[in-house]
């Protein structure tokens, strides 16, 4: 167990989730920070101890007991934070966990935009039901119904398919510094989006990808194309990778997004 001075603990028990308990090896394999970096953009996160308070009493609210949806929310906090970042995309939002801290950072950050695609699925009843799926909406809620009121400016909120909506968004940015996918969890699926998202990812940006026990290779590939480790958070299958800063061979579609464009 961290000691009670540990940056961040006093957010993680405030969000009631000791999974959520940020892993700082993870954090600088992914930006490259050094560890005094780390704790300093972590000892951040023990300010908003009242915020985190907040979306556990809206989980318990919608009846989501012992449920934060992502377990790394301060973790992408500061890679966004330590990167600068301010491009960023998700697929899959839930509640809103990873949807709150993207926000919180760009909003640290003082510039970006969160593009968030969503294809929500509501719980039958007033109880969620043995087997049905943990991140169908409670009754009365709409996809995001965690993210507080105040963090709203700066999403970009689509509701539906991202197999529709990835290509739209993406075909509306410049570039991506940092992309999320938590939505269907399937070999082809993953594999679709990772490939969409490659002619706008940025040079240095981060991929990160959640749930891959149930994604076969498809993470590891994408990885090997950048010639880059993939790391994996405390060893599960939380995973994310850094795209390389400097164009080099087999790297060069990755890259587009920094390149002079051609004139008409």
């Amino acid at each position: 167990m961290p000691d009670s001075g540990s940056p961040g603990l006093k957010a993680v028990e405030a969000l009631g989730d000791p999974r959520s308990l940020p892993d700082p090896e993870w954090i600088r394999q992914l930006t490259g920070a050094t560890a005094e970096a780390v704790d300093a953009v972590l000892t951040e996160v023990d300010g908003l101890v009242e915020l985190e308070a907040g979306i556990r009493a809206r989980h318990l609210e919608g009846g989501r007991t012992d449920y934060a949806q992502f377990r790394a929310p301060f973790d992408v906090y500061a890679i966004v934070r330590l990167l600068g970042l301010s491009e960023l995309v998700e697929t899959g939002v839930s509640s809103g966990v990873s949807s709150a801290h993207l926000l919180l950072a760009l909003r640290a950050n003082g510039k970006g935009t969160l593009h968030s695609i969503d294809l929500p699925t509501a719980q039958a009843g007033p109880r969620l039901e043995k087997g049905e799926s943990i991140v169908s909406l409670p009754p009365g809620r709409a996809t995001g119904w965690a993210v507080p009121d105040a963090l709203r400016k700066g999403w970009d909120l689509h509701l539906g398919p991202s197999q529709v909506l990835l290509p739209v968004v993406l075909r509306s940015l410049e570039r991506v510094d940092l992309f999320l996918h938590d939505s269907l969890h399937t070999p082809e699926h993953l594999t679709f989006e990772l490939e969409a998202l490659r002619p706008k990812l940025a040079r240095g940006g981060v991929v990160l990808a959640d749930n891959t026990e149930w994604t076969g290779d498809a993470f590891e590939r994408f990885a090997r194309s950048f010639g880059v480790p993939l790391r994996a958070r405390g060893g599960e299958d939380l995973v994310g990778l850094r795209v390389p800063t400097a164009a080099g061979p087999g790297r060069a579609r990755a890259s587009s997004a920094h390149r002079p464009r051609r004139a008409p």
